[in-house]
């Protein structure tokens, strides 16, 4: 019997956080998951991913595998020591690897593990899968807010957006994925015509003439809850931003992130003999 290094596995460190194993789970799940992978031996490592997330995701379980291991290297010849105390997991445990059987049993019944054979064959309920899916939306849905729908393995489910929504948060609908699983939903903002988003703050350009960034003339900026007037500094110059305080994305904390205007300085192309004459009067002054 070999030993399994379940850290190697997950592609973790053995001091690794527990979001950071989790993370690394949830990532090799979706890539070896039945569903997905058709490849020869994608099942099983998706079983040996199963198998090492559930010892390296409970403080107790993964203390002992690591007082176990640590003088142990993954595939060397394995026998525990004398007098080895394993942990009773319970139930039948012919889904998981024989090492995995050796340093946990099988006696006892734990309530919160349930019955391991059949997670992993299948027999008597639908595996816990979670599953993860993208959801696009426009700024306005999220300005907006509501309950927007996804069709996940062929099931339309609702994903309402709670405050402080942001490109790249995540959701959770726990429960909502085969035999129990939860379901991981990745917001998406979709690209804007107008505003960049990064966070909460937004940002645009808004075009102004050399005269008004000269005189610092006032300018009327759209933002995503109406027309503001906004007062420009004398000589702003081509790429400078203005903070609009409160006009961006809606924040978990009830208030709302920026809006950046960014001043872009326009050069007439074309200009009348009187305009020229004008500014050559003007560079001769400055």
């Amino acid at each position: 019997m070999q030993y399994k290094d379940y850290y190697k596995i997950l592609g973790v460190s053995r001091d690794a956080k527990s979001d950071d194993i989790r993370k690394a789970y949830r990532k090799l799940a979706k890539q070896y998951h039945p569903d997905i992978n058709k490849e020869p031996g994608a099942e099983e490592k998706y079983k040996e991913i199963n198998e090492a997330y559930e010892v390296l995701k409970d403080p107790d379980k993964r203390q002992k595998y690591d007082t176990l291991g640590m003088n142990w290297q993954s595939g060397q010849d394995f026998t525990p020591p004398p007098g080895w105390q394993h942990v009773e997991f319970g139930g039948d445990m012919g889904g998981f690897s024989d090492f995995f059987q050796t340093l946990f049993g099988g006696g006892g019944m734990g309530k919160n593990f349930g019955n391991f054979s059949d997670i992993f064959s299948g027999q008597h309920q639908p595996m816990r899968r979670d599953v993860e899916a993208d959801l696009t939306l426009t700024l306005e849905d999220i300005m907006k807010g509501g309950t927007y729908s996804i069709t996940i393995n062929k099931k339309a489910m609702n994903v309402r957006l709670p405050k402080g929504i942001t490109d790249g948060t995540q959701i959770k609908l726990p429960g909502k994925s085969d035999g129990g699983g939860d379901i991981y939903v990745n917001i998406h903002i979709a690209p804007h015509k107008i505003f960049e988003v990064s966070g909460n703050d937004l940002t645009r350009d808004v075009k102004v003439s050399v005269c008004d960034a000269v005189l610092g003339k006032d300018i009327h900026v759209e933002t995503l809850n109406g027309s503001v007037t906004v007062k420009m500094p004398p000589g702003i110059q081509d790429g400078q931003k203005l903070r609009l305080r409160g006009k961006g994305i809606p924040k978990r904390d009830g208030t709302n992130g920026d809006m950046f205007v960014r001043v872009r300085v326009e050069i007439p192309r074309h200009i009348t003999p009187k305009q020229k004459e004008l500014w050559e009067e003007l560079s001769k002054l400055s």
